[in-house]
């Protein structure tokens, strides 16, 4: 049976609420519905999407020292980019800018708290940086 589509991504955090905060704060989802399971998280929910989750938090006290599996990076598709780079830029945050050749679209990669990469995708329409 072939796969149709990403349902969600799940990343560890000893870091809750900064965690959640970093993804409201620059992927605009909001935290909702989470069955009753019995260790803390978080399901952050697109406000544009349908009614699933697509980023699940696992917090944990301390993380494993050997991670499981090797995930580079998760992408999303993002609109606003000059308030991005600002909301970056005032918490002193790191971000690599790229304007794809031929596409003219842009990549903006970064890492969220638990140093997991973070990919923002925008239209070649949007206006970039000076």
């Amino acid at each position: 049976m072939p796969a149709t589509a990403m349902n969600h991504f799940t990343i560890l955090t000893d870091q809750l609420d900064e965690t959640v905060k970093f993804y409201r704060e620059f992927l605009d989802l909001e935290p909702g519905d989470r069955p009753p399971f019995k260790f803390p998280g978080a399901w952050m929910y697109s406000k544009n999407a349908d009614s699933e989750a697509i980023l699940h938090i696992i917090s944990n006290d301390s993380l494993p020292e050997h991670r499981a599996g090797i995930i580079d990076h998760m992408a999303f598709s993002a609109t606003g980019l000059l308030d991005t780079l600002e909301k970056l830029k005032a918490r002193d945050i790191e971000y690599d800018l790229r304007h794809l050749p031929g596409s003219g679209a842009w990549q903006l990669f970064f890492f969220d708290p638990n140093g997991a990469k973070v990919e923002l995708d925008f239209e070649a329409s949007e206006a970039g940086p000076a």
